[in-house]
């Protein structure tokens, strides 16, 4: 990604620990700390003995505004229904309110992090930084579904260079056993994300209002900034050595955005009508445009030779697909809960929580399995599994209850969910020489954020209305039903996976997270 050491290298994939937890972080016993990045932590004790200690001030500040990116990716599900109530929202208007963030952080994440090898790190962490405080703002403020949807898109442009930035600032902050520390408590953060984010959404939308979930963000924004301005030092960047290529990535932004609307526009315009079809020509040539630039331009966000690593790009299909299956899951049964089964906003948080629970039990519990299973067995495994929990979610009858039904279905979704992540970055990883890991993790990253913008658009086409209760069951059960037919069919692309994971093999640990 720049010219700079392997030591800051894992900048650009910074967003593989940052975006909460649909997998939970840990590390091996000789220091590793892996996102979809690899942040080595080989010889800590020796640096130690080289490396000044730092204070945790800088940690402080990063990990604050970190915090505000992973609570915003989830927190939001549970506020939906008060959002609707006040704004009017139609079932477009409902996934939008998702994907606009998601699809903005993912699609301008290469470019986020390419501007933080490039340029003073800082000002990029504070760039972002000013952009999603902003966004949060004007989210909190909106009086209309366009001006939410547009201030989530705000709030994930800044998103995208704010994690890769303050991920680069922590690593280039501190050395030896302080990184390894830094990188055990940033893996933290973002095991937290949808427990915490719902929960937390939860507890504001009952205690003050949904409006709260994005203010919140002002007041600590505010105070980053300023603690950063004060305690961390300019931080040049590689210079203009290489440059920005801005083409690729708003010709990617724009396409996937086409694409996503030409989804929606299935369910509220029909398969055939001009909308429909012009947004999909339109996501063709813009998407097309994309990847004839990345051919051209000198320094591509994508090189070309990354499509022929075939562990990397199988890994990312299977990442995106069940990020969006997932993704999605929770997106619904937030309607669900709170509409169906009548639960209110913290209550619906609280039973997220067993979810959560098992996808962090489940993935601690595959990282032991991984060197002796491979990561090609993990990963089907957990597809089975997760189908079994779609098709247990499909199947609740016309007399639903948290504890019979829905209990079971998040159960079986997350013993699933939790040993696939772990297992996908090792196999994507698995054929990439270590000098292209940090464009590698990145998008695999990429790949998962672009998931969840694209399945919470196609279950939410495939649902139909969700604004009322018949419609909402009526919705939920059939998508639920493409979820599991969703999760078998990536079967395939997990057949193209190497059958044997050099990194499994010599006891890597990888941490991630991913919060929606």
């Amino acid at each position: 990604m720049s010219t700079e050491s392997p030591e800051l290298r894992p900048a650009p994939a910074a967003h593989a620990r940052a975006h909460g937890a649909l997998e939970a972080p840990h590390a091996n016993q000789h220091g590793h700390a892996h996102g979809h990045g690899h942040a080595h932590g080989h010889g800590a004790a020796s640096q130690d003995a080289e490396a000044p200690r730092r204070p945790w001030t800088v940690l402080a500040l990063m990990l604050a505004a970190q915090v505000m990116v992973v609570l915003d990716v989830s927190v939001v599900n549970v506020a939906l229904p008060s959002i609707a109530t006040d704004l009017q929202l139609t079932s477009a208007d409902y996934q939008w309110a998702v994907s606009a963030y998601v699809l903005l952080s993912g699609g301008l994440l290469l470019l986020g992090g390419r501007m933080a090898d490039l340029f003073d790190r800082r000002r990029t962490f504070l760039t972002g930084l000013a952009v999603f405080t902003f966004g949060s703002l004007a989210s909190g403020l909106a009086a209309s579904p366009l001006m939410l949807i547009l201030a989530r898109g705000t709030q994930g442009a800044g998103a995208a260079m704010l994690t890769p930035s303050a991920m680069s600032i922590v690593m280039t902050t501190y050395a030896g056993r302080q990184r390894a520390t830094a990188l055990g408590l940033w893996g933290t953060v973002a095991s937290m994300g949808i427990a915490a984010g719902v929960l937390f959404g939860g507890i504001l939308t009952t205690a003050l209002d949904w409006r709260a979930v994005f203010f919140i963000n002002v007041p600590v924004g505010a105070a980053v900034l300023a603690g950063v301005l004060r305690k961390v030092p300019a931080m040049p960047g590689a210079g203009q050595s290489r440059r920005l290529d801005v083409s690729g990535a708003l010709t990617l932004v724009t396409g996937l955005l086409a694409l996503v609307y030409a989804v929606e526009s299935t369910t509220s315009h029909g398969w055939t009508t001009p909308r429909t079809l012009v947004a999909a020509a339109a996501a063709a040539v813009l998407l097309t445009a994309f990847a004839a630039n990345e051919r051209k331009v000198t320094d591509p966000i994508v090189p070309p030779a990354t499509w022929r690593i075939r562990s990397l790009v199988s890994a990312s299909v299977v990442m995106a697909g069940v990020t969006g299956a997932v993704v999605g899951v929770i997106f619904l049964s937030s309607l669900y809960l709170q509409q169906v089964l009548d639960a209110s906003a913290l209550v619906a948080g609280l039973e997220f929580l067993p979810l959560a629970a098992f996808i962090t039990v489940s993935a601690a519990m595959a990282s032991k399995v991984l060197p002796h299973a491979g990561a090609k067995k993990l990963i089907a495994a957990g597809l089975v599994v997760s189908a079994a929990g779609a098709l247990v979610l499909a199947s609740i009858d016309a007399d639903p209850g948290y504890l019979t039904d829905v209990l079971p279905g998040f159960a079986l979704l997350g013993l699933g969910v939790g040993p696939m992540f772990v297992a996908i970055s090792v196999a994507a990883m698995s054929d990439v020489p270590q000098e292209e890991s940090g464009m590698a993790s990145g998008l695999l990253m990429t790949g998962h954020e672009i998931g969840a913008a694209l399945g919470v658009a196609a279950l939410t086409a495939v649902a139909g209305d969700l604004t009322t209760r018949a419609g909402i069951i009526t919705g939920t059960h059939n998508a639920f039903w493409a979820v599991a037919i969703g999760l078998a069919a990536l079967l395939v692309p997990t057949a193209l996976l190497p059958a044997h994971d050099p990194a499994a093999a010599t006891g890597h640990g990888h941490g991630h997270g991913h919060g929606h």
